[in-house]
């Protein structure tokens, strides 16, 4: 009774309306994913292995699809209107503790930790909320709870595997087999999870607003992109430590301005023509692009940023070095990571295009070609070299669309802005009626 009152007067939840759009509270909710995303990273860093660089794809892997699955709680209630940004901040701790345990989560299998049973419990609890929440949304609408309890294994196997994850390891002696049974449970909830994912259009879910499916998305992607700005400061120990040197302004510079291009690949033509696109599309298509293109696809740009920032750290980590010298070549994974981050980020952005605009880039493609041509030739290059032919080949990526694909581009952004302009016209108008002004002054 206590908790319906508080309900009743925070308000109730709202449900989303097909203009919704992003709002402050989600972007706060998102700080958290900010972190997790450096302690994916930063955890890897640690020891750049084979190895590690698979649990840290694992991590990211289940952690992404809890973002997905809160996007889709998104899709059906406006998270920050009522009593739901109470219950949210359970989520965001529950998310906050699974993203501080992920460090332990692929320690010493044989040993005992907290951490591993923590992400479990942690994982539990975010995607309880994220089901309680939308269960309590669908109470009018029985053919949701319905579906709502066809996805209601995946969570407890789940929860299940990663809880075994945790639990199993330690009481098997032999230090190999303990770490595959670790690492199979994890693959295992990856597969299960991405598995569900792949019925969702069969089994009746709704995409009510595309513009807040979208934006949401776009904001999450950038939001991974500061990532790499984070480990090249990192790298340089431009954030304290050592006296900065030209050298390593050099390549901070060089890391802003690929991670700029890389941005720029994505955002100028493509985001803006797939939002358009997923606007059009209607029904379970519209739906089935949602789950493709972003939650899917996305997920291989993102775990490309990952590489591609640990890549950064290690290149920028060397060229600010001053006991390295300048022509000494690159070593260690650095340039590998980097070139290959890369790859995988284009190739990434190019299944969200061909799945969104049933298009393919001949740049893009190109541009693959080349930096996968290029990686043998910078491990043997110095790094601030190295760091120099990948921003010159991203520069040169995006130089050469603009020019090529000038007259589209054109009327793709033209549109855009008119789209805006009208939208920012008619808000105007609305708010008009706060002014107590006189009639000539423009409403602002």
């Amino acid at each position: 009774m206590g908790g319906k009152r508080w309900a009743e007067r925070l308000g109730p939840a709202v449900a989303v309306a097909p203009g919704t759009r992003v709002d402050r509270f989600e972007i706060f909710f998102d700080l958290v994913f900010v972190f997790s995303f450096f302690i994916i990273t930063r955890a890897t860093a640690m020891n750049i292995t084979g190895d590690s660089l698979l649990h840290g794809m694992l991590v990211l892997a289940v952690l992404w699809w809890c973002w997905v699955v809160h996007t889709v709680v998104a899709t059906r209630v406006r998270l920050g209107v009522g009593f739901v940004p109470a219950l949210m901040v359970v989520a965001m701790a529950a998310l906050f503790c699974f993203s501080l345990s992920l460090p332990q989560a692929f320690g010493n299998p044989v040993q005992w930790a907290v951490g591993p049973v923590v992400v479990a419990v942690s994982y539990l609890v975010l995607r309880f909320v994220h089901l309680l929440l939308y269960w309590h949304v669908a109470q009018e609408r029985p053919g949701e709870r319905r579906l709502l309890l066809r996805y209601s294994p995946e969570l407890v196997a789940s929860t299940l595997l990663l809880l075994a994850a945790a639990l199993i390891p330690p009481q098997i002696d032999d230090l190999g087999l303990a770490e595959m049974v670790r690492d199979g449970l994890w693959i295992a909830v990856v597969l299960l999870q991405y598995g569900a994912g792949l019925v969702s259009t069969a089994w009746g879910w709704v995409l009510t607003s595309a513009e807040h499916w979208t934006e949401r998305y776009d904001l999450i992607l950038i939001i991974a992109l500061g990532e790499s700005i984070i480990s090249v400061g990192v790298g340089g120990n431009l954030l304290g430590g050592e006296p900065v040197t030209w050298r390593g302004v050099t390549a901070a510079v060089l890391g802003i301005f690929f991670t700029a291009a890389l941005w720029w690949t994505h955002f100028d033509v493509i985001a803006p023509a797939a939002r358009i696109a997923q606007h059009a599309a209607q029904g379970r298509a519209r739906v089935a692009m949602a789950r493709d293109a972003y939650a899917y696809c996305q997920l291989v740009m993102i775990a490309g940023i990952i590489l591609f920032a640990l890549g950064a750290e290690e290149i920028v980590r060397q060229v600010a070095d001053a006991a390295v010298g300048l022509a000494e070549p690159t070593h260690g994974p650095g340039a590998p990571l980097l070139f290959s981050g890369v790859i995988c980020y284009l190739c990434g952005g190019m299944l969200f295009q061909l799945r969104t605009l049933r298009t393919l880039s001949w740049t893009r493609v190109g541009t693959v070609l080349v930096l996968a041509v290029a990686i043998p030739v910078a491990t043997h290059l110095p790094a601030l070299a190295a760091l120099s032919l990948l921003t010159a080949i991203c520069i040169a990526l995006v130089v050469i669309e603009v020019v090529v694909m000038a007259d589209a581009r054109r009327a793709l952004l033209g549109a855009v802005f008119e789209e805006k302009a009208t939208y920012e016209k008619h808000e105007a108008g609305w708010r008009a009626r706060w002014h107590d002004g006189t009639p000539d002054e423009e409403p602002r």
